[in-house]
Formats: structure tokens, sequence, C-alpha cells
């Protein structure tokens, strides 16, 4: 049986035990606001690592089936991706069949080759030089079948194996295109199925935010023959994300005043109603409090596309612990 190359270091022994700990010590509750903002992170960030125009606007407008100005190319990019994310409890990770199934989902409406390995040779790199050379197209069936037969037989942590499972994908390329997503994707779903609390968890969009890094992490690992480094990688990126305030729903506010607003708007309130309340006249001051809470994913917007909407209220993402 093909195993991939790779030793486990001490450090990735010890990010596995602090991630291990983060997790154990959540209490998340389902909340679908804190679902809805971590799917829109998600998508966000794994399509502009690709180039794809595509932000928190887009991406929130047609998951609440809007109309968005994009180009017809662009639209099923999104689109595709939105399919996928939103079928990840339909897919069985250890099912190569069903690593096809999640390509066509993403691709259907931009590739003719949706759902298949490809038939030609590629190559890896950007405009000035080429990284990597995928293995010969031939090859693929066999390499990606052997990647998914060491997937079913081994007992290794699933931070583990969803690293090297990611690393190991990006490396055979096995599509014409859309391989970065669905080796993102299928991290995420191997890691979903192990633990429930990654569907609120963005690591996507830290990826983004480390791109990098990213790249360098899955070129470092091509030049030594070991997975090592993107293994560390991937792993700080997820203790990274557990860090983020949207995944933590017992974020501590920075102040006694965010702690009032934040329990005054566990139902939906105006500005004013919020200035009364805290006792804080200066409309400019208290938009910097709100918009700083914002941003901190704290409180949202009733009527986020309306920002200066008369109707706008302001609700709770949080839920402050017990002193």
């Amino acid at each position: 049986m093909y195993t991939p190359p790779f030793d486990i270091t001490p450090a990735i022994v010890n990010l596995i035990s602090e991630i291990s700990e983060k997790i154990g010590a959540l209490n998340f509750k389902k909340d679908l606001r804190l679902r809805k903002i971590s799917k829109i992170k998600t998508l966000v960030g794994t399509l502009k690592i690709e180039g794809i125009e595509a932000d928190e606007e887009k991406v929130t407008a047609l998951l609440e089936g809007k109309r968005v100005l994009v180009t017809q190319r662009e639209l099923a990019e999104i689109k595709g991706a939105i399919a996928l994310y939103e079928n990840i409890d339909k897919f069985d990770y250890k099912n190569e069949k069903d690593l096809l199934k999640a390509h066509k989902i993403l691709m259907q409406d931009v590739l003719k080759e949706a759902g298949v390995y490809r038939k030609k040779n590629v190559g890896v790199g950007n405009e000035k030089e080429i990284t990597h050379i995928a293995p010969p197209a031939n090859n693929v069936p066999k390499l990606m079948n052997d990647l998914f037969e060491w997937l079913n037989m081994t007992d290794l942590h699933p931070l583990i194996v969803s690293s090297v499972f990611h690393y190991e994908f990006e490396f055979i390329h096995p599509f014409v295109d859309g391989n970065g997503r669905i080796g993102r994707f299928w991290q995420t779903l191997i890691l979903y199925n192990w633990k429930s609390v990654f569907e609120y968890l963005p690591i996507e969009s830290l990826i983004y935010e480390n791109q990098d890094e990213y790249y360098k992490a899955i070129e470092h690992s091509t030049e030594i023959g070991s997975s090592i480094p993107f293994i560390e990688f991937m792993l700080n990126v997820i203790l990274e994300t557990l860090n983020t305030p949207q995944v933590i729903p017992q974020a501590i506010p920075q102040d006694e005043r965010e702690k009032k607003i934040i329990e005054f708007c566990q139902t939906p309130r105006s500005r004013k109603e919020i200035s009364e309340y805290i006792g804080i006249k200066d409309r400019k001051y208290l938009k910097e409090i709100l918009d700083r809470m914002i941003k901190r994913n704290l409180l949202q917007m009733t009527l986020p596309d309306k920002p200066t909407s008369p109707k706008q209220k302001y609700v709770t993402l949080v839920k402050l612990l017990p002193n």
C-alpha cells in the first residue's frame, strides 16, 4: 500500500495538542448566524486564492438569491463553490467517486471536463515561472486510487490525515482546473467528519490571508519529498482560525460598554436605543464602537446591504459567559 512520505515531528505533536485542547474547551450551540458568517468567509477565501473576484457582499447576495453584477464565468465559479459547501454533509470523504462528484458540482458550469480526471499533462505556476510539473495524466487514476486506499486504511489523527491528503492531492493535481478549491474542501470535509465544529471554522479564509506561505509550504514539501512543511503550516492555520473572534461564542469584549451592548442586543436594537441604554450621545463615537464590534464579529446589522437605513438594527453574534 502506498504511504505518503512524512514524519510526525515534535512541532506537529504540539500543534495537535493545542488544537485539540482549544476544540475541547469550546461549547458550541447550533447558531445559524455563526454558521452563515463562517460559510461566507470560507467561500470568499477559497475563491480569492484562485484570483476570482468574490467578496462578502457578492457571496452574501447570491446566498440570499439576489442578483449581483459579475461576469458569467465569475457567477458560475461562485455558485459552484456555494453548492459544494452547502452539500458538505452529503459527501463520504473516503469515497473517491464522491470526490469526482464534488468536482462536478464545483465546476459543472465552468469546465467540460467537470467530474473527470485530466487527460493532459499540466504544470503549476504563475506568469513568471512553472513551480511544479504535475505527474503525467496517464498516472493520475492510479495515484488517486493509491491515495484513497491510504485514506481508508490509515489510523493517524484526522488533523494529520487531512493535511497530508490536501498536500498529496495538490501534488497530483488530478483535474484540469479547480484543484486548489477541491483540495481545501476535502481537508475541511475530513475535519468536519472528525468534529462538526469545523462548520464554524473558516479555515480557507485564513489560508487566503497567508496565501504566499501556503504556496511556499507546498513548494517546500515538494522540494524535500515530504509533506512535513505543509502539515505544520496547515496546523498553524487551524490553530489561528480557532483564535478568531467569529468562531468563539464566548469572545471577550474589550470594555464594559461592549459587554452591555452585547447583552442589550440579544434582541435587535436600533442605534438610538443603544445610545440611550449605554449613555453615549456622541453619534460618531457610538458608530465607531458599533463598527469595531461588527468587524470583530461581535455584532451584526439586520440590514447589512442598507447600512444607513432608518430601519437598521444591531443584533448580538456572541454570548457572554457568566462571571
